[in-house]
């Protein structure tokens, strides 16, 4: 069996020097001012401790404590319109603060509004499930916990959704490498061909940035196709490119428009 190759650490191990980029935040607007979203924070601070809310880019975005979480998305629910959960997940913040960032997107149907509702965690602490307030949130925060590793309280079934229920480590936390870790490589080997497998076989290569000029299997080749695997190391034929024609465009005609152009 091959040694073990220990990867802790690895995103401090990266030469990328730009590859979390922080961008710029779009400016923050009173609440106060915005005749629609003032009278809904109103409500919510009649219900829950605010810690912070601001309008960004034509959106109520509020942040309350994680205990409270439950009864704020009650509230909005009920008192202030919101019948729409659109998306729950959670940013990685643990490196910077401690922390991850929790987040509901809401959505008012009658009005056409959205607002966002955030609150904080540490890294072993669990948030309270709103799956029985809104039944979207039951693959969400399936989702949350796989990838993510945040446990979520009195949740009907929390377990994996998207990788498999034996896989180790949590693939949106920052600190897992991004071509896969020890555990990654193997895992079809040894699932497939047991771990006895894998002197002969090898570990699978899981680096999605690696291309090669001259591979024909796992790239479509617009314009020059050529047979699946086929040697193209002494040039490729070029291929004219046929478009569709529907009842609604003709992307011939576009195409001929376009070569005009150039």
């Amino acid at each position: 069996m091959r040694k073990y190759v220990p990867k802790g650490n690895v995103q401090k191990q990266s030469y990328y020097t730009d590859r979390y980029h922080v961008v710029p935040q779009v400016p923050r607007l009173a609440v106060e001012e915005d005749e629609f979203f003032a009278p809904q924070l109103k409500i919510l601070k009649a219900k829950v401790e605010i810690k912070e809310a601001s309008i960004q880019i034509g959106q109520m975005i509020v942040e309350v404590n994680a205990k409270d979480n439950f009864k704020a998305i009650e509230t909005l629910k009920n008192e202030c319109g919101y019948a729409m959960c659109s998306e729950i997940s959670a940013v990685d913040y643990l490196a910077q603060d401690g922390e991850f960032e929790i987040f509901y997107q809401m959505l008012n149907l009658k009005s056409a509004k959205r607002m966002r509702l955030v609150c904080r965690i540490k890294e072993n602490e669990a948030i309270e499930s709103v799956e029985p307030l809104f039944n979207s949130a039951n693959f969400a925060e399936r989702e949350m916990f796989d990838l993510f590793g945040i446990y979520v309280n009195n949740h009907p079934f929390l377990k994996r959704i998207i990788m498999p229920d034996d896989w180790e480590g949590h693939p949106l936390l920052k600190t897992y490498p991004l071509i896969g870790d020890e555990f990654a490589s193997w895992y079809e080997v040894d699932k497939i061909f047991g771990k006895d497998a894998r002197e002969a076989i090898g570990p699978e290569n899981r680096d999605p940035a690696r291309i090669e000029r001259y591979d024909t299997k796992r790239f479509s080749r617009v314009g020059r196709e050529v047979p699946f695997d086929a040697d193209i190391s002494q040039g490729e034929p070029e291929t004219k490119i046929e478009y569709s024609q529907t009842v609604l465009v003709n992307y011939n005609k576009s195409q001929k428009q376009l070569d005009k152009r150039k």
